[in-house]
Protein backbone atom coordinates (compact mmCIF):
# COMPACT_ATOMS: atom_id res chain seq x y z
CA UNK A 1 0.00 0.00 0.00
CA UNK A 2 2.81 2.36 0.94
CA UNK A 3 4.61 1.63 -2.35
CA UNK A 4 1.48 2.38 -4.36
CA UNK A 5 0.89 5.62 -2.48
CA UNK A 6 4.48 6.67 -3.05
CA UNK A 7 4.19 5.83 -6.73
CA UNK A 8 0.99 7.88 -7.05
CA UNK A 9 2.56 10.88 -5.33
CA UNK A 10 5.56 10.60 -7.64
CA UNK A 11 3.33 10.58 -10.73
CA UNK A 12 1.42 13.60 -9.46
CA UNK A 13 4.68 15.50 -8.88
CA UNK A 14 5.97 14.59 -12.33
CA UNK A 15 2.67 15.66 -13.91
CA UNK A 16 2.72 18.97 -12.03
CA UNK A 17 6.30 19.70 -13.09
CA UNK A 18 5.46 18.80 -16.69
CA UNK A 19 2.40 21.08 -16.64
CA UNK A 20 4.46 23.94 -15.23
CA UNK A 21 7.16 23.52 -17.87
CA UNK A 22 4.52 23.33 -20.59
CA UNK A 23 2.90 26.55 -19.33
CA UNK A 24 6.23 28.38 -19.36
CA UNK A 25 7.11 27.15 -22.84
CA UNK A 26 3.65 27.97 -24.21
CA UNK A 27 3.80 31.48 -22.72
CA UNK A 28 7.29 32.11 -24.12
CA UNK A 29 6.11 30.92 -27.55
CA UNK A 30 3.09 33.23 -27.38
CA UNK A 31 5.34 36.18 -26.47
CA UNK A 32 7.62 35.32 -29.40
CA UNK A 33 4.68 35.07 -31.81
CA UNK A 34 2.96 38.23 -30.57
CA UNK A 35 6.21 40.16 -30.90
CA UNK A 36 6.13 39.52 -34.64
CA UNK A 37 2.69 41.01 -35.17
CA UNK A 38 2.13 44.63 -36.17
CA UNK A 39 -1.38 46.10 -35.91
CA UNK A 40 -2.05 49.66 -37.04
CA UNK A 41 -5.82 50.24 -36.97
CA UNK A 42 -7.20 53.76 -36.85
CA UNK A 43 -7.38 54.57 -33.15
CA UNK A 44 -8.03 57.36 -30.71
CA UNK A 45 -4.37 57.57 -29.74
CA UNK A 46 -0.92 56.09 -30.11
CA UNK A 47 0.47 55.25 -26.67
CA UNK A 48 4.24 55.14 -26.19
CA UNK A 49 5.47 53.23 -23.15
CA UNK A 50 8.18 55.13 -21.32
CA UNK A 51 11.73 54.05 -20.72
CA UNK A 52 14.85 55.59 -19.22
CA UNK A 53 15.64 59.23 -19.91
CA UNK A 54 18.66 61.25 -18.92
CA UNK A 55 17.85 64.81 -17.87
CA UNK A 56 15.17 65.02 -20.54
CA UNK A 57 17.03 63.08 -23.23
CA UNK A 58 15.43 59.71 -24.08
CA UNK A 59 17.59 56.61 -23.84
CA UNK A 60 18.24 54.58 -26.98
CA UNK A 61 15.39 52.20 -26.07
CA UNK A 62 12.98 55.09 -25.54
CA UNK A 63 14.14 56.92 -28.66
CA UNK A 64 13.44 53.85 -30.80
CA UNK A 65 9.88 53.72 -29.46
CA UNK A 66 9.37 57.45 -30.03
CA UNK A 67 10.63 57.30 -33.60
CA UNK A 68 8.25 54.42 -34.32
CA UNK A 69 5.35 56.35 -32.79
CA UNK A 70 6.29 59.35 -34.93
CA UNK A 71 6.09 57.21 -38.06
CA UNK A 72 2.67 55.91 -37.02
CA UNK A 73 1.43 59.44 -36.35
CA UNK A 74 2.68 60.65 -39.72
CA UNK A 75 0.93 57.67 -41.35
CA UNK A 76 -2.36 58.84 -39.84
CA UNK A 77 -2.89 55.94 -37.45
CA UNK A 78 -4.17 58.30 -34.72
CA UNK A 79 -4.52 62.06 -34.19
CA UNK A 80 -2.78 62.05 -30.81
CA UNK A 81 0.39 60.54 -29.37
CA UNK A 82 0.31 59.79 -25.64
CA UNK A 83 3.60 59.41 -23.81
CA UNK A 84 3.50 57.76 -20.40
CA UNK A 85 5.95 57.18 -17.56
CA UNK A 86 6.79 58.71 -14.21
CA UNK A 87 9.83 60.35 -12.68
CA UNK A 88 12.54 58.44 -10.82
CA UNK A 89 13.93 59.83 -7.58
CA UNK A 90 16.26 62.72 -8.31
CA UNK A 91 15.13 63.18 -11.93
CA UNK A 92 14.06 66.59 -13.19
CA UNK A 93 11.91 65.10 -15.94
CA UNK A 94 9.33 62.36 -16.10
CA UNK A 95 9.65 59.82 -18.91
CA UNK A 96 6.37 61.08 -20.36
CA UNK A 97 7.66 64.66 -20.44
CA UNK A 98 10.91 63.68 -22.09
CA UNK A 99 8.98 61.72 -24.71
CA UNK A 100 6.56 64.56 -25.37
CA UNK A 101 9.38 67.08 -25.77
CA UNK A 102 11.24 64.75 -28.14
CA UNK A 103 8.18 64.39 -30.37
CA UNK A 104 7.49 68.13 -30.23
CA UNK A 105 11.04 68.69 -31.39
CA UNK A 106 10.41 66.28 -34.26
CA UNK A 107 7.50 68.42 -35.45
CA UNK A 108 4.42 66.91 -33.80
CA UNK A 109 2.02 69.77 -32.90
CA UNK A 110 1.44 70.44 -29.23
CA UNK A 111 -2.29 69.73 -29.47
CA UNK A 112 -1.47 66.26 -30.84
CA UNK A 113 0.63 65.37 -27.79
CA UNK A 114 -0.43 64.28 -24.32
CA UNK A 115 2.04 63.46 -21.55
CA UNK A 116 0.83 61.23 -18.71
CA UNK A 117 3.71 61.54 -16.20
CA UNK A 118 2.68 58.65 -13.99
CA UNK A 119 3.72 55.05 -13.50
CA UNK A 120 6.89 53.33 -12.36
CA UNK A 121 5.95 50.13 -14.15
CA UNK A 122 3.73 48.99 -17.01
CA UNK A 123 0.70 48.27 -14.87
CA UNK A 124 0.68 51.69 -13.23
CA UNK A 125 1.26 53.32 -16.61
CA UNK A 126 -1.66 51.52 -18.24
CA UNK A 127 -3.98 52.44 -15.41
CA UNK A 128 -2.90 56.09 -15.66
CA UNK A 129 -3.45 56.06 -19.43
CA UNK A 130 -6.87 54.47 -18.93
CA UNK A 131 -7.84 57.31 -16.58
CA UNK A 132 -6.68 59.88 -19.15
CA UNK A 133 -8.65 58.08 -21.86
CA UNK A 134 -11.76 58.07 -19.68
CA UNK A 135 -11.54 61.83 -19.12
CA UNK A 136 -11.47 62.38 -22.88
CA UNK A 137 -13.93 59.75 -24.00
CA UNK A 138 -11.23 57.77 -25.81
CA UNK A 139 -11.44 54.04 -26.12
CA UNK A 140 -8.91 52.59 -28.59
CA UNK A 141 -5.13 52.71 -28.73
CA UNK A 142 -2.15 51.44 -30.67
CA UNK A 143 0.60 50.63 -28.18
CA UNK A 144 4.25 51.23 -29.00
CA UNK A 145 6.87 49.35 -27.01
CA UNK A 146 9.55 46.70 -27.51
CA UNK A 147 8.46 43.47 -29.27
CA UNK A 148 8.85 41.22 -26.23
CA UNK A 149 6.88 43.62 -24.04
CA UNK A 150 3.82 43.63 -26.31
CA UNK A 151 1.78 40.71 -24.99
CA UNK A 152 1.90 41.80 -21.35
CA UNK A 153 1.27 45.45 -22.22
CA UNK A 154 -1.78 44.57 -24.30
CA UNK A 155 -3.18 42.41 -21.52
CA UNK A 156 -2.70 45.15 -18.92
CA UNK A 157 -4.20 47.79 -21.23
CA UNK A 158 -7.24 45.64 -21.96
CA UNK A 159 -7.68 44.84 -18.26
CA UNK A 160 -7.65 48.62 -17.66
CA UNK A 161 -10.47 49.09 -20.17
CA UNK A 162 -8.54 50.12 -23.29
CA UNK A 163 -9.23 48.45 -26.65
CA UNK A 164 -5.56 47.92 -27.44
CA UNK A 165 -3.51 46.65 -30.32
CA UNK A 166 0.24 46.96 -30.74
CA UNK A 167 2.81 48.10 -33.26
CA UNK A 168 6.18 47.22 -31.69
CA UNK A 169 9.41 48.92 -32.61
CA UNK A 170 11.91 46.88 -34.60
CA UNK A 171 14.93 48.91 -33.59
CA UNK A 172 16.85 49.52 -30.38
CA UNK A 173 18.86 47.49 -27.86
CA UNK A 174 16.08 44.98 -27.15
CA UNK A 175 16.46 43.49 -30.64
CA UNK A 176 20.21 43.85 -31.17
CA UNK A 177 21.14 40.19 -30.82
CA UNK A 178 19.59 36.76 -30.31
CA UNK A 179 21.10 36.62 -26.83
CA UNK A 180 19.41 39.90 -25.92
CA UNK A 181 16.12 38.73 -27.40
CA UNK A 182 16.30 35.45 -25.47
CA UNK A 183 16.95 37.29 -22.21
CA UNK A 184 14.01 39.63 -22.75
CA UNK A 185 11.69 36.76 -23.65
CA UNK A 186 12.64 34.89 -20.47
CA UNK A 187 12.02 37.95 -18.34
CA UNK A 188 8.73 38.74 -20.02
CA UNK A 189 7.58 35.15 -19.62
CA UNK A 190 8.11 35.38 -15.86
CA UNK A 191 6.53 38.84 -15.71
CA UNK A 192 3.47 37.81 -17.72
CA UNK A 193 2.85 34.69 -15.64
CA UNK A 194 3.27 36.69 -12.43
CA UNK A 195 0.71 39.23 -13.62
CA UNK A 196 -1.82 36.59 -14.64
CA UNK A 197 -1.38 34.78 -11.33
CA UNK A 198 -1.31 37.75 -8.94
CA UNK A 199 -2.39 40.88 -10.81
CA UNK A 200 0.94 42.47 -9.91
CA UNK A 201 3.68 43.94 -12.08
CA UNK A 202 7.44 43.87 -11.71
CA UNK A 203 10.15 46.42 -12.36
CA UNK A 204 13.80 46.02 -13.10
CA UNK A 205 14.65 45.96 -16.79
CA UNK A 206 14.87 49.31 -18.54
CA UNK A 207 11.43 50.56 -19.36
CA UNK A 208 9.56 47.27 -19.22
CA UNK A 209 8.63 46.71 -15.61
Amino acid sequence: MGVRTGSLVGRVVVAAVFAAVLLVVATAAAIWWTARQDARPSSDAIVVLGSAQYDGVPSSIFEARLEHALALYEAGVAPVVVTVGGRADGDRFAEAEAGRDYLAGAGVPGDALLAVPEGVDTLQSMRAVSAAFGERGWRSAVLVTDPWHVMRTERMAEDAGIAAESSPTRQGPSVYSRATQFRYILRETAAYLLYRATGESIAGAPGIG
